[in-house]
């Protein structure tokens, strides 16, 4: 019998599945002639942009698309900013200025712009969450004969109908057969940017995936888990002439088209340090942007570089911890002088009569190493005549929430003669500084703008001498985590935490 005697359908390969009963010479026969289907890839990285930096990638279109009609966007996004508009996808008709568009306003609506019709959609739902990943899914088809049918929008799964246009006023969908830029021959397709240089994208993009001439559902590209939250699949379908499928795995070529189109885009000023694991399925805490009260600090890469703007420059990290053991590390440009910058933990966020650590007025909310070279917490100074010195300096915090304690390392030698991995000469956490949430944050304070603070929960913005990871192989540090303790994401809070 062709399938060697095994009760089973003959083997029927195509392009994108294996069926039926093989024997291992027939794999390898196929494997060998190019007819055994390849693994479709699957992203775990993202690609971080600064828009201080001018971080984008574009292509310009050099086939004629599979529509000018009907297309659909689907990408994660992960916002570093909220108080300004960011572009996630362009199409540009650069000889006419024709466009369409998807990006986040300022105010946190999701908008699709162009000037097919012309067309303004504006949700009315707000998505300002930056702890979040977001997967926006935009479904093209002005083939329809109904207005709304020509521009489907979802995040996370669930389409949202209730839009408005840019003034409060009823939604203007593109008009019947009219034109999106997306796909068409000659015209230029931007991530992250708008083709003037205005709305530069803030913040992460993972999994970005345009298909040309299908109008598709979220269900192409995602699903409810297990808990019903919505996570990433492996999208296998076609792309059309113009269609792409950017995973972010190749550091060194970050544009690379995964899709078999080879619509590979240009990078412009993202490097390799830009690429992280930060992710859909493995969320990592950032800085938390909402803590409003450090207005004058300048927040960047990604909210994990702080820069000091003056008084009372506090900020939460966007994680909360009750229980576990954890380790995150931070990169100082000058870890010197009076208290004006400080690294560990606090229970609230920071208000003006809250700065997060102790301080003379006696606002006791958590624990911090100060670059004065003391720690201060729970209404005393428990330590001090820790390392404090001109130039760079990385600042270690190993927090064992089982046993209620803290240590900090400098420059990779934990202080006080602590020891995370036994627990020996740590600092006790007193029950009371938990305060109203129950919860602790990584916290930090720079009230100096001479000082950089490049935080570091295991993706850091900056080259490493040396790459460590913890015990479940999350992260990417400069010094050696210590055993048992693990990176913030969500992978190991779902374990530890």
């Amino acid at each position: 019998m062709a399938n060697g005697g095994i009760i089973g359908t003959v083997n029927n390969p195509t392009s994108s599945t294996a069926t039926g009963v093989w024997q291992q010479e027939e794999q390898y026969e196929a494997v060998r002639d190019g007819t055994w289907p390849s693994r479709p890839l699957f992203t775990t990285k993202s690609l971080r942009f600064n828009r201080g930096s001018s971080d984008f990638l574009r292509r310009t279109m050099s086939t004629a698309g599979t529509s000018d009609k009907v297309g659909t966007y689907s990408g994660w996004v992960k916002r570093s900013t909220v108080s300004l508009d960011g572009m996630f996808f362009e199409g540009k008709d650069l000889a006419a200025n024709n466009y369409t568009q998807i990006y986040f306003l300022a105010t946190g609506k999701l908008t699709i712009y162009g000037s097919t019709g012309p067309m303004d959609i504006v949700t009315t739902a707000l998505f300002r969450d930056p702890s979040a990943w977001y997967h926006v899914v935009v479904a093209f088809d002005t083939t329809q004969g109904t207005a709304s049918n020509r521009v489907k929008i979802y995040v996370n799964g669930t389409q949202f109908t209730s839009v408005t246009n840019g003034n409060g006023d009823a939604a203007q969908y593109p008009s019947q057969n009219s034109t999106i830029y997306f796909g068409v021959n000659g015209d230029q397709q931007g991530i992250g940017i708008r083709e003037d240089g205005a709305l530069l994208w803030n913040g992460y993009m993972s999994e970005i995936i345009y298909v040309d001439g299908q109008a598709l559902a979220p269900t192409s590209f995602g699903v409810a888990n297990s808990s019903g939250f919505w996570t990433p699949i492996i999208y296998a379908g076609t792309y059309g002439n113009n269609g792409f499928n950017l995973q972010f795995e190749n550091a060194a070529a970050l544009g690379t088209d995964s899709s078999p189109n080879g619509n590979t885009f240009t990078v412009s000023n993202l490097t390799s340090i830009d690429q992280t694991t930060d992710y859909p399925k493995n969320n990592y805490a950032t800085l938390n942007i909402l803590d409003t009260f450090y207005t004058s600090s300048t927040i960047s890469e990604g909210a994990l570089t702080l820069v000091g703007g003056g008084t009372n420059a506090n900020m939460n990290a966007t994680i909360g911890l009750a229980r576990g053991k954890w380790y995150w590390e931070t990169k100082v440009s000058d870890w010197q002088g009076s208290n004006n910058s400080a690294i560990g933990i606090s229970s609230e966020s920071p208000t003006a009569t809250n700065y997060e650590f102790y301080n003379q007025s006696g606002n006791n909310t958590g624990y911090g190493y100060y670059s004065n070279g003391s720690v201060y917490g729970n209404g005393g100074t428990p330590a001090s005549g820790y390392g404090s010195a001109s130039g760079t300096h990385y600042i270690s915090v190993a927090l064992d929430l089982d046993n209620n304690k803290i240590a900090w390392g400098y420059d990779g030698t934990f202080q006080g003669s602590a020891n995370p991995a036994t627990g020996a000469n740590m600092i006790a956490i007193a029950a009371s500084s938990t305060l109203a949430t129950g919860l602790y944050f990584p916290a930090f304070t720079n009230k100096s703008g001479t000082k950089t603070l490049n935080v570091n929960f295991g993706n850091p913005t900056y080259a490493l001498s040396s790459a460590v990871a913890d015990g479940n192989g999350y992260g990417n540090f400069e010094y050696a985590v210590p055993s048992g303790f693990y990176a913030l994401n969500t992978s190991n809070l779902a374990e530890f935490g």
